[in-house]
């Protein structure tokens, strides 16, 4: 079985990271596995990006070329929208090569077009990393447009010129005739496909994201905090997030008011903050914040989920992400908000503690549940491990992607 992945970049961002994990959980398992991408930075023999010279310049343009209708689009909506109206050069490479199936990932208008997708002749499994698939061109919302259909009369009030959101989700039940088959890493993602307008009644199958559980293992806490020169003896939290806390799907508000709460009942808690540098003025917790910038490497970030004792998650919105996993992997319990994709990866009171969602109190809460207790604590930390091994490993994920692949292919014979 030859299968290829596409996604926009190999390793950078959380959907490129999940996919290129993947593809290699399926060639150690003996599936002869490719990726293909616009951007490819890991330097990986596997990973084939553009050809030519031309082709490179093309796909460093697309992004901001393919960007050029959401200016007529007024909307609050702050995660970026993806018309994907540029057509490529991919789809007649597709088509013309020998692989069985095509595996897409986080493909939106960087990579591929609309009418591109709905022009792949081979059999297509699509793992979705967030919502676009089924919405507009929004990638996240709070709206219920996509459970509805995008109609004039039920656009948002926030939301002025162009309707991008509703010309892109009509462009795709133009070109998308064909059932394609879905896989989601969370329920949350699965249960909104099957009620989505576009793709109810489409295929979906839910594998979560792979991790190498060999490699991602506790280390050493104390080791760890040395080798980061992070304080030997105080309570650590852990949040990261692309760009820190400036995407407010990631709840970076919320975590600093329950903080406030937290460092009241234990004044000696100190907070992490990775995935960006110390901003011009910090707030102001009482307690001190430690920044690391972003962390380019598995090993440092083995190393910053070891120093921890509680990763934790305050997102609005969230699939299932890569931070809980490896978080988990590592033996460092998680708390977040009971929503979305969250559940899939906090077991309540056995991996972590799901606080009511968007409940600043509730997750101080949860936190200080984690700390109070070592005997509890170090069950939670086991815990933590034994989910990772049981649901993220390798060969857990790949088992179910061979199965979907083979189904899929039966049923193109």
């Amino acid at each position: 079985m030859k299968v290829i992945h596409l996604n926009h970049s190999d390793i950078i961002g959380g959907a490129a990271r999940a996919a290129y994990r993947i593809h290699h959980a399926l060639r150690q398992s003996g599936v002869d596995s490719w990726m293909w991408v616009n951007s490819a930075s890991s330097g990986d023999w596997t990973v084939q990006g553009p050809g030519s010279k031309i082709a490179k310049v093309k796909a460093m343009i697309r992004p901001t070329i393919g960007a050029l209708p959401c200016r007529l689009l007024q909307t609050e909506n702050p995660i970026i929208h993806s018309p994907a109206l540029l057509p490529s050069d991919w789809v007649k490479k597709i088509n013309a090569s020998d692989v069985d199936v095509v595996n897409l990932h986080w493909v939106t208008g960087e990579m591929l077009s609309i009418a591109d997708v709905g022009a792949i002749k081979k059999p297509v499994i699509w793992t979705l990393h967030d919502m676009w698939a089924f919405c507009g061109a929004e990638h996240y919302t709070e709206e219920f447009r996509w459970k509805e259909g995008y109609y004039s009369n039920n656009r948002p009030f926030y939301e002025s010129g162009f309707d991008l959101n509703r010309w892109t989700w009509e462009r795709k039940r133009k070109h998308w005739t064909k059932p394609m088959q879905i896989v989601t890493p969370s329920h949350w993602l699965a249960r909104c496909v099957e009620e989505s307008a576009l793709m109810q009644g489409w295929p979906v199958t839910v594998i979560p994201n792979a991790l190498d559980v060999e490699k991602w293992k506790p280390v050493d806490k104390e080791h760890a905090r040395q080798l980061l020169h992070l304080p030997a003896d105080v309570p650590l939290l852990l949040f990261g997030a692309m760009g820190g806390g400036k995407d407010p799907r990631k709840g970076y508000d919320l975590l600093l008011e329950a903080l406030r709460g937290v460092t009241i009942m234990n004044p000696a808690i100190e907070l992490i903050v990775f995935g960006q540098l110390p901003p011009e003025n910090p707030p102001d917790l009482g307690a001190p914040i430690h920044y690391t910038g972003h962390m380019h490497d598995d090993v440092s970030l083995q190393l910053l989920y070891s120093a921890a004792d509680v990763m934790v998650i305050p997102s609005r919105q969230d699939n299932l992400p890569n931070t809980g996993k490896e978080a988990l992997s590592c033996g460092t319990p998680v708390v977040a908000f009971k929503t979305c994709g969250l559940p899939d990866i906090v077991d309540h009171e056995v991996t972590g503690y799901l606080a009511k969602a968007f409940e600043p109190d509730d997750l101080a809460k949860g936190i200080a549940w984690v700390l109070e207790d070592s005997a509890r604590f170090e069950n939670l930390k086991q815990n933590s491990r034994r989910k990772a091994e049981e649901k993220f490993a390798y060969p857990a994920v790949v088992s179910m992607y061979r199965d979907v692949y083979e189904r899929v292919l039966q049923e193109n014979c």
